[in-house]
């Protein structure tokens, strides 16, 4: 047994060994070269700020035509159903390519794969600009390939912040990862609005995230490094309670995966905090969907119902309600990711069941402010925006306490597939089906009905209701994800 002193000393030359390979510290000669702490610290910070950029992108693309909805229906004389389309056909396209990148994730260079995802649907997006009226099914098409492209980065960037970062510092970068996912959906209500009332023509909401794009893929090129050395090589998987590094393992093997993709899939099925968490994710992926994609419009509509606005009958109609609500999707996601990775942070002190806990009783409380909100919308549209926002803030506490939960029950090896799968079915049953769904149920109820305003304005109301209840579902999920958890955690943590 060696003593205390010769430990630290080992440790010292493996963080130093580590460092050296992820950045190249070490002379081409072999000789050692003194490796600062600083550099890979603000190395690391730079990377995070790039794919943070990326992310914002993302989403900004995701929630472009939500906020320009009222003006592409019009635009393109659509139906309820039919404009639920569009997105339903995003989101399928993402969720079938997530496993496919998360497999290639897994297995070849991240970085690469990153390039090529910005590069395409960045290319798609400013395509889709010059649709005209006349070809609506390219313009449905266009939005499945941007799907495509948006799915190689939410599947692999956040397993380069995973390796980046030790578990103490993961939850808090993932935090500000994730995000983005509000401030970018926020910034498309607000970026296609804006673009549409200033210009006149909503297809210029499609040419500016494609610049955006370019600069992201340069910053890619010039500062994410070419090979990141994964977490598996050097430790294990690394919980909230932490790991010992193993000596027998070899720092300096860039480690891939020695399974095929059917025996991860095998292993990640029998993991029942995984199942749990994904279908808790999945409801909320559900209700998000539907929110993000008609809120708007169902806002306008009750405006209408109460006289507060008149029905739109030029040609580019009012973005105030995309403004208001892109506002609110900022807020409140800052408020509640970084309200749940601080909440997850003092409770995993005295409770290891804090971070599934903590989802079922975010999701219980959004599902009841939402619920509200739709019941109240007709007679007083202020109260409205209040429940609204308070629904959209519990759900977004639970964004970056669900990838944390992935990340600590699944073995690193597996984590590039474990999100892409997650991925694949949170879309399938959640966000890919609930636009749509809840046009065709708008629509047959005002099939069943005289047509008049106030129809068209309770015929999204009633169809609603079924987000509220979908998150209760959701709640309970996240629940019997705590009893799973620590077993599970456990497993993860075995060599």
């Amino acid at each position: 047994m060696q003593p205390p002193c010769e430990d630290e000393d080992t440790d010292s030359l493996l963080q130093a060994l580590l460092e050296g390979q992820n950045y190249g510290t070490a002379a081409a000669d072999g000789t050692p070269v003194s490796v600062s702490k600083n550099n890979p610290a603000k190395r690391d910070c730079l990377v995070v700020a790039v794919l943070c950029f990326g992310n914002l992108i993302n989403f900004i693309d995701w929630f472009i035509v939500p906020g320009i909805l009222l003006d592409i229906q019009k635009y393109f004389g659509l139906s309820d159903g039919k404009t639920g389309l569009l997105q339903t056909v995003f989101t399928l396209c993402y969720m079938l390519a997530a496993p496919i990148f998360g497999y290639l994730g897994d297995r070849y260079n991240r970085k690469i794969i990153l390039g090529a995802g910005i590069f395409f649907w960045s290319g798609v997006t400013l395509g889709s600009s010059f649709i005209t009226e006349s070809h609506y099914k390219i313009f449905v098409l266009s939005r499945g390939l941007v799907g495509i492209g948006s799915a190689s980065y939410s599947t692999i960037a956040p397993t380069i912040i995973a390796d980046l970062f030790e578990e103490g510092k993961r939850t808090t970068v993932l935090s500000i990862f994730y995000i983005f996912i509000p401030v970018g959906s926020g910034c498309g209500y607000m970026l296609a609005a804006g673009m549409a009332e200033s210009t006149g023509d909503w297809h210029w909401a499609f040419r500016v995230t494609p610049c955006m794009g370019g600069l992201a893929l340069l910053l890619l090129i010039l500062v994410v490094p070419h090979r990141i050395q994964r977490k598996a090589a050097a430790h294990r998987a690394r919980s909230i309670s932490s790991t010992i590094y193993r000596a027998d393992e070899k720092p300096d093997v860039h480690r891939t995966a020695k399974t095929t993709w059917c025996q991860d899939v095998g292993s990640l099925v029998k993991n029942c905090s995984f199942v749990c968490s994904s279908l808790g994710l999945t409801a909320m992926a559900f209700v998000t969907g539907a929110l993000g994609m008609w809120m708007p419009l169902f806002l306008y509509r009750a405006q209408v119902v109460q006289g507060i606005v008149p029905p739109c009958l030029q040609e580019s109609c009012s973005s105030s309600n995309s403004l208001i609500f892109g506002g609110i999707t900022i807020g409140t996601g800052i408020l509640g990711i970084i309200a749940g990775a601080e909440a997850a942070r003092r409770l995993r002190k005295r409770n290891n069941k804090a971070d599934p806990l903590i989802c079922a009783t975010s999701m219980f409380i959004s599902a009841l402010c939402l619920y509200i909100a739709l019941m109240v919308a007709q007679t007083n549209i202020l109260s409205t925006f209040i429940f609204i926002a308070f629904g959209e803030l519990f759900l977004s506490v639970n964004w970056a306490v669900v990838t944390d939960i992935l990340l600590y029950v699944v073995t690193p090896r597996r984590q590039s597939t474990a999100i892409a799968l997650q991925i694949l079915v949170s879309h399938l049953l959640g966000d890919a089906g609930s636009p749509y769904l809840i046009g065709v149920i708008s629509n047959a109820i005002q099939a069943r009905n005289i047509p008049s305003l106030q129809w068209s304005f309770r015929s999204m109301q009633y169809s609603f209701a079924i987000c509220a209840f979908v998150g209760v579902f959701g709640g309970g999920f996240f629940l019997l994800t705590s009893f799973y958890v620590e077993e599970d955690r456990k497993e993860a943590q075995r060599p």
